[in-house]
């Protein structure tokens, strides 16, 4: 390659990465980016009850800094909220946990009767429209079903080697997991003014994104909690007192929902109507009630608890929260689907700030 070409494509690639990288702050942000995603998509698996843990740490966070307002000395407010955080978990892995658990096994055993009901209910329709529905077909499509869904059952009620490992590594989560969550509480100062040493020295760009999105993800997490508590509740409070069979375990399943934006409302539907349908058939008024119940519950959820709890949250639109969940969701699962949207976040304020940079 001659001098005059080799001119050329320096030019052009410097000409590109000015473009790209506009400045030394823009190129911090560009290596924290990639760094702090090659480091927790690696090291995901190993290290995941550590980012576990600051996940828990960063909700908690948001409830010393309330009390700290109410001049509480940092290390009693952390006590305090520490022992909250202790305190609901006992209760959720030695009291709730249980009980579910014993719903969605009895569920899981009583699914044969379900879909015998449904198949009594469903064959009826051949007689009922001849033109539309052959008995052949709907035979062939029930046996599908019926097969799927025991072979399903069966591998949920089955415990495997794999599964009592899993248990193993689940009581050590429990114990290590609530320590670090407590360290990082009460060490947060020591912990940030160290990470801060191998951070850029130009990182003013990436100061300014993590502000924006601190506020963001905060009201995100904490709404979002806040949010399957309180469905949580009322779902239970309105089923139990309906006399729904399995209504903590459907209860549950309603709170969790929330968690798959659009999607979740869907799935939590069958289970609940469902059951309902198995214990009075469609012909009774407990049925027609338990309906009315559960989409007034859907309808207050939409309009009244997600603009009261994420107002001010980030709007994004419908395309970039479906992506993000089948993105973050198939690199991370279940932690990936619950902090898609916050993530996305991430994303949203570092292209703003971005476009931003561009123009100045």
């Amino acid at each position: 390659m001659n001098p005059q070409n080799q001119f050329v494509t320096l030019n052009f690639i410097n000409r590109t990465l000015k473009r790209a990288l506009p400045n030394t702050q823009a190129a911090s942000l560009v290596i924290i980016v990639l760094v702090s995603f090659v480091l927790i998509y690696s090291l995901s698996d190993l290290l995941m009850p550590v980012f576990v843990s600051i996940g828990i740490a960063y909700l908690l966070e948001g409830i010393v800094r309330k009390a700290e307002r109410l001049n509480m000395p940092r290390f009693a407010a952390v006590m305090l909220v520490f022992s909250l955080f202790v305190t609901s978990l006992v209760f959720l892995l030695f009291i709730l946990i249980p009980i579910i658990s014993q719903q969605a096994v009895e569920l899981v055993q009583q699914v044969p009767d379900i879909i015998s009901h449904a198949q009594t209910g469903i064959m009826r329709l051949p007689k009922l429209y001849p033109k539309l529905v052959s008995e052949t077909k709907i035979q062939e499509i029930l046996q599908v079903v019926q097969s799927e869904l025991l072979s399903y059952c069966q591998s949920l009620l089955s415990v495997s080697a794999a599964s009592v490992m899993g248990l193993i590594s689940a009581m050590i989560y429990l114990f290590l997991v609530p320590m670090m969550v407590f360290f990082l509480l009460k060490d947060k100062e020591i912990l940030m003014a160290w990470f801060i040493r191998f951070m850029p020295k130009e990182r003013h760009l990436s100061v300014d994104v993590w502000h924006e999105v601190d506020t963001q993800i905060g009201n995100y997490v904490r709404g979002k909690v806040s949010e399957v508590l309180i469905l949580c509740a009322v779902s239970y409070l309105t089923y139990a007192i309906m006399g729904l069979n399995y209504a903590l375990l459907l209860a549950v399943l309603m709170g969790l929902q929330v968690i798959l934006p659009y999607i979740g409302a869907t799935l939590v539907t069958f289970p609940v109507l469902g059951v309902a349908y198995f214990q009075w058939g469609l012909s009774n008024d407990d049925f027609m009630s338990i309906v009315i119940a559960y989409a007034i519950i859907q309808a207050v959820d939409g309009v009244l608890l997600v603009p009261l709890l994420f107002s001010e949250a980030v709007n994004l639109h419908a395309i970039a929260i479906i992506v993000a969940i089948l993105f973050f969701g198939g690199l991370w699962g279940f932690w990936g689907v619950f902090l898609a949207i916050p993530l996305a976040t991430v994303v949203k304020a570092i292209l703003t700030a971005w476009s931003r940079l561009e123009t100045t």
